[in-house]
């Protein structure tokens, strides 16, 4: 990261960092407001065109040992950490019931000796044929009605998740080397809401094959609009694309301000 800054430094960004507390998209120039700011008269920033790269934060469960075992034995994303090495050939659980837990646990398979799927009622929200292809997989077990309540570990890394029957109440101990969440995302977009278009889910709305949003010199790149990918390399293309999107429509607005003159 730190020679993406260099380089961007040395092509001639400026990067201030701090947090927007506030912003007015509907006018122009747009409008920003530092946090702490907010209810000045006068905008803390101006800007002719804005790029939201916000991200999106994982859902996590908040368990007792959550926040220990972190990064060392629990994760949110399979892809991006399924084939470290302190995850190969262990017994690794899932905790979802949707498509995208299918697709996470499915693909542990290459990694896990065997992978466990918690969910939390007593079906599948995936997909029949993503259900069909997790549930007839020889190194996948379903167990239904269960959710992880405690991880626990040396202090170090997870060894084993205390779950518990949804219905009768009863907990148990099960060795897991691995426990990946797969209960959905939430987007940071709570600073736009009433000003930009947002999906079902809180992302941003953007014209097919661009970020463009629905309000002309605002874009969007990243996690903050793609709910299917999420991944760094998918994020830095529409990145690319922002920067040029935005590029262009300054081009075209200084085009147009000439012409009018």
């Amino acid at each position: 990261m730190d020679k993406f800054r260099e380089q961007s430094v040395r092509f001639g960004t400026e990067i201030h960092t701090e947090t927007i507390g506030k912003v007015d998209l509907t006018t122009q120039p747009i409008k920003l407001w530092r946090e702490g700011e907010e209810d000045n008269e006068e905008p803390t920033d101006t800007a002719n065109s804005v790029i939201i790269a916000t991200g999106a934060s994982a859902k996590r469960m908040n368990l007792p040992g959550e926040e220990t075992y972190w990064q060392a034995g629990i994760s949110a994303c399979a892809v991006c950490d399924g084939a470290v090495p302190i995850f190969r050939n262990k017994p690794l659980a899932v905790v979802g019931g949707g498509d995208s837990a299918a697709e996470e646990a499915v693909y542990l398979t290459k990694y896990a000796s065997h992978v466990y799927v918690l969910v939390r009622r007593d079906k599948l929200r995936a997909s029949k044929v993503m259900a069909n292809r997790l549930s007839s997989h020889p190194k996948v077990t379903i167990l239904y009605n269960t959710i992880p309540v405690e991880c626990k570990g040396d202090g170090k890394l997870l060894g084993s998740l205390v779950v518990q029957d949804t219905v009768t109440k009863d907990t148990r101990s099960m060795d897991v080397n691995g426990l990946f969440y797969a209960i959905g995302h939430v987007p940071a977009t709570s600073l736009f809401k009433g000003q930009l278009n947002l999906d079902e889910d809180g992302y941003i709305k953007t014209i097919p094959g661009s970020t463009e949003t629905n309000i002309p010199g605002v874009f969007a790149a990243g996690d903050v609009q793609d709910k299917r990918y999420r991944q760094a390399v998918t994020s830095a293309g529409t990145g690319c694309m922002a920067a040029l999107d935005s590029e262009r429509w300054g081009q075209l607005q200084e085009k147009q301000s000439k012409e009018k003159a």
